[in-house]
């Protein structure tokens, strides 16, 4: 009772933060999407007969939590939503803690959570596929880029400098790979410091997808108080993907738990431009980001345009071949006369 009055105060604050009303706000638990949830007692999940998640790698269901990755090293695990998803604005909220023995920066590496085409398939980004199709929000508990920098004995700007742990976000259309040594700079769309580890209260982190706009908040202070972490209008994201969550350890380890997903169906109304502004895709994409592969589709051509091109293409052809004709005989004409 406790926690589930807890969460409706930070939905109530939730929904203050982005402008909703207070009846809307209220709503919102009645649009708990269960099929896309995790939350105790995470019965059925991993089973191969029944459930709605599946585990990978390393990651265990425990009493109060799933652990992604226990403290050791070299080690990556991932649970995943079986039932793809087709809501149109919805709301994850995650539940998650990062604990273990390794001293500030010497700890690592952090989770993801990911809406993305493709399941279950391991790999170098938090321990998920690079080269995804969709949304990934990183946890990072380690920064690379500072480390490198100061083992090369290279000045470390500033101006420039992020603090961690930090929280990132990543559209991808499938072209753009993960920076692991840069901690995913190049292709961040915005992100936060979070400092999240080996805190002895709650710890919470909401991914918001309402009108083309995503949002992410966090509550990590113990205050019931959500805060502004990032805010990217603009990105599209095909619907039937998968949530996931994912984490790796490598040199450096924590223990990665996730105590619950909770994905709400929030109901939006749209005006008739916002509709067609709205329309579904069928590839990721944010509007007016410059990064390399990340250019919004073209729109296909009408079957009248293609047939004026190829009607006025065909036209030049004909245009060319007819004046190269007239000056091969004008050629030739001058050609008799010389001879002659």
């Amino acid at each position: 009772m406790a926690a589930a009055g807890r969460w409706r105060a930070g939905l109530a604050l939730l929904a203050v933060a982005l402008g909703l009303g207070g009846p809307r706000a209220e709503q919102t638990e009645e649009h708990l999407k269960r099929e896309h949830s995790l939350s105790k007692p995470y019965q059925g999940v991993g089973s191969a007969s029944s459930g709605l998640w599946d585990l990978l790698g390393n990651a265990m269901v425990m009493t109060q939590f799933i652990r992604l990755t226990p403290d050791v090293q070299s080690k990556q695990g991932a649970v995943w939503n079986r039932v793809p998803c087709y809501l149109r604005d919805w709301e994850m909220q995650v539940h998650f803690k990062i604990h273990g023995q390794g001293k500030k920066n010497l700890n690592g590496d952090g989770f993801a959570i990911w809406y993305t085409k493709d399941r279950m398939q391991p790999g170098p980004v938090f321990g998920s596929k690079d080269n995804f199709l969709g949304l990934g929000v990183f946890v990072d508990t380690y920064p690379n880029e500072e480390k490198q920098q100061e083992a090369q004995k290279r000045r470390y700007s500033p101006g420039n400098q992020r603090v961690f742990p930090y929280i990132s976000a990543m559209v991808n259309n499938g072209s753009l790979t993960y920076d692991h040594d840069r901690d995913g700079r190049p292709t961040e769309l915005g992100g936060c410091t979070a400092m999240v580890r080996n805190l002895n209260h709650d710890t919470f982190l909401v991914i918001r997808y309402v009108k083309r706009r995503l949002t992410v908040l966090i509550d990590i202070d113990g205050k019931h108080e959500w805060r502004d972490c990032i805010d990217v209008p603009g990105v599209r994201l095909p619907r039937g993907y998968y949530f996931g969550t994912s984490s790796v350890t490598g040199d450096l380890s924590d223990n990665h738990d996730i105590i619950s997903l909770k994905l709400y169906q929030l109901t939006v109304e749209r005006t008739p431009e916002e509709e067609k502004r709205d329309r579904e895709v069928f590839l990721p994409v944010v509007d007016n980001l410059k990064l390399p592969g990340m250019e919004a589709p073209l729109e296909p051509m009408s079957g009248l345009a293609l047939f004026l091109i190829v009607f006025f293409s065909l036209v030049a052809i004909v245009f060319a071949i007819v004046i190269g004709i007239i000056v091969y005989n004008k050629w030739q004409e001058q050609s008799r006369k010389h001879f002659y």
